[in-house]
């Protein structure tokens, strides 16, 4: 009798809104930094012919906010004179889709055959 249900209920909603701006709070306080992987991209020529300097040069062209090309590229040999292009880059997971950066690196048919996923270690 000493209260009504109506102040019971705004007094449970005022204690529930303050919790929530607690926590808010402390979450933009405590920014957490970026999750980070490192990709090996293995990028295979169609023959022996292609220029691997300029198919390089092309691939570290591209940029995306959250992509930072290594300066580390490997050439692997694979036989018959062919060698394909292994090249690093560290991405923010949250902004750069690998699968999109595949996708980006095909577009350069005249030079790229196919491009795999060699390696995807989180930081």
């Amino acid at each position: 009798m000493c209260g009504s249900d109506e102040d019971d209920s705004e007094t449970e909603r005022l204690r529930d809104q303050r919790i929530a701006d607690y926590y808010m709070s402390v979450k933009q306080k405590k920014a957490l930094p970026a999750e980070k992987s490192i990709v090996v991209l293995e990028v295979k020529p169609w023959d022996s012919d292609t220029d691997l300097d300029a198919m390089e040069a092309m691939i570290r062209c591209i940029e995306m906010d959250g992509l930072v090309w290594s300066k580390v590229a490997k050439r692997i040999p694979l036989g018959y004179g062919i060698e394909r292009l292994d090249i690093y880059a560290v991405v923010e997971n949250d902004k750069v889709s690998v699968e999109e950066l595949v996708e980006t690196i095909k577009v350069f048919e005249d030079y790229v055959q196919s491009v795999d996923e060699g390696a995807f270690v989180k930081l």
